[in-house]
């Protein structure tokens, strides 16, 4: 495993958080990060990470892994960042 696998995985048991497939997960956090980091503001992306995870949260069965609601927030997320310049308010 690597630095970022380990930590992934003792943040979700500190936070009791069971992923079903924490590979996807994290590639779809990182792959909604760089698109906001790049089309809207690198400041933007952590704190829309942090959005994501609220979000998430809030649209959760308990009892249910996370993952598909993250996977489907991260792409509508990621979607809107690749239009923000055509599509920001002025």
């Amino acid at each position: 495993m690597s630095t970022m696998s380990d930590w992934i995985a003792a943040v979700c048991a500190d936070l009791e958080l069971d992923l079903s497939d924490q590979a996807a997960t994290t590639t779809a956090v990182l792959d909604l990060t760089a698109d906001v980091a790049h089309c809207v503001a690198r400041p933007a992306a952590p704190v829309t990470a942090f959005l994501l995870g609220l979000a998430a949260g809030r649209g959760m069965d308990p009892g249910t892994a996370p993952d598909a609601e993250v996977a489907r927030l991260a792409q509508q997320l990621s979607q809107r960042a690749k239009g923000w310049e055509s599509a920001r308010p002025r």
